[in-house]
């Protein structure tokens, strides 16, 4: 699949925050977290920071979220429900990846991931990220553990 990745826009944003997940991944639905929704919605956070993803119809299917933080870029993603399982998720990660490094010129990216979330753990572990610890988070009405990992980038 190809992606094309754009800046964030109001309708993009509405449409991410209408997905649902099914099972245990209803967890990553954004109305499970009310102040991520709000992060989602607000367009003064989407410069630089979020971006819509579409495939060659034009068709959203993803969205990422970096944030800079030293000289290491924390990486927040989501792919549409619908496409989740299906083998797309190297690629889509790759996609946003190379976007993050020609703008922000990272050491490292990093990112966060609910620990009963093995299928993503998976993924990312074979797109060269390595476990950095674990921190026990609120969010979602609850404290769950996450696992942070780290991945260098290649010089």
């Amino acid at each position: 699949m190809t992606f094309r990745i754009q800046p964030m826009d109001e309708q993009a944003a509405r449409a991410f925050a209408d997905w649902h997940y099914d099972g245990v991944y209803a967890f990553y639905d954004m109305d499970q977290d009310p102040e991520d929704l709000e992060e989602l919605l607000d367009p003064e956070n989407w410069p630089d920071s979020y971006f819509a993803v579409t495939d060659k119809r034009e068709e959203l299917v993803g969205f990422f979220c970096f944030e800079r933080d030293g000289d290491s870029v924390a990486v927040g993603l989501g792919l549409r429900p619908d496409l989740t399982g299906r083998g797309l998720g190297r690629a889509f990660l790759e996609a946003g990846l190379s976007l993050a490094e020609g703008r922000f010129r990272p050491a490292a990216f990093t990112l966060s991931v609910a620990t009963f979330n093995e299928r993503a753990i998976r993924l990312y572990r074979k797109a060269g990220f390595t476990d950095a610890g674990t921190t026990m988070n609120q969010t979602n009405g609850g404290e769950y553990e996450f696992l942070r990992m780290l991945r260098r980038v290649r010089p």
